[in-house]
């Protein structure tokens, strides 16, 4: 029997009252969905199912704070996300350091001081490639996390600038500019290979 949509009227009545075949249901709908998300986030999918466990809990106890006009799967979504950035943190893994030295540098003139290889696939593209899909996770897991988030909620996931902002509570304006400079940034670690690769081809 095919699941009601997870935004019907009784679906959001089900879970505002607590009710618990309601829960299971969004449960089964939206699992996952997060479980994939935390997944990228944390690398760890024991942490990430940890993280997803977290955020259902976390949703229930706060089940009647939902605002029905909201989506209830963006509004999960936030709080996945949250969850696994709370861990994330607790691994004290590395301080969250500053992109700069990542980001292109310029000459007076306004020419790099760096040669770039031409890159304009998006992120999900390039790491579709098999030859390059380890590096190019790798240089993103390099990336602080502020930034690595936006990047793998908008190139990976394919989330909308308006659902990021809203899942990570902040501005559509500060997702593209974080999303800018984690793309710069990216490039910067990529280009030695990509660099390598076409001197290979030469």
């Amino acid at each position: 029997m095919d699941q009601p949509a997870l935004d019907d009227t009784a679906v959001v009545s089900g879970l505002r009252a607590g009710d618990p075949q309601t829960f299971e249901s969004i449960v089964r709908q939206e699992g996952p969905r997060l479980l994939s998300t935390t997944r990228r986030i944390l690398g760890d999918e024991d942490e990430a199912r940890e993280a997803v466990q977290d955020a259902f809990i976390s949703a229930f106890r706060a089940r009647s704070q939902f605002n029905a006009e909201a989506r209830i799967s963006t509004w999960l979504h936030r709080i996945a996300v949250n969850a696994a950035l709370t861990r994330l943190r607790s691994r004290r893994r590395r301080a969250e350091e500053s992109l700069e030295d990542l980001l292109p540098r310029f000459l007076p003139d306004g020419r790099h001081v760096e040669h770039f290889t031409a890159w304009t696939e998006p992120a999900d593209v390039t790491v579709g490639r098999k030859e390059t899909s380890d590096r190019v996770r790798r240089a993103i897991d390099d990336l602080p996390d502020s930034f690595r988030t936006v990047l793998l909620l908008r190139d990976i996931e394919g989330t909308s600038t308006e659902n990021a902002a809203e899942i990570l509570g902040i501005s559509p304006n500060a997702v593209k500019l974080r999303l800018h400079r984690a793309r710069m940034a990216l490039r910067t670690l990529l280009a030695p290979h990509f660099q390598g690769a076409d001197h290979d081809m030469s």
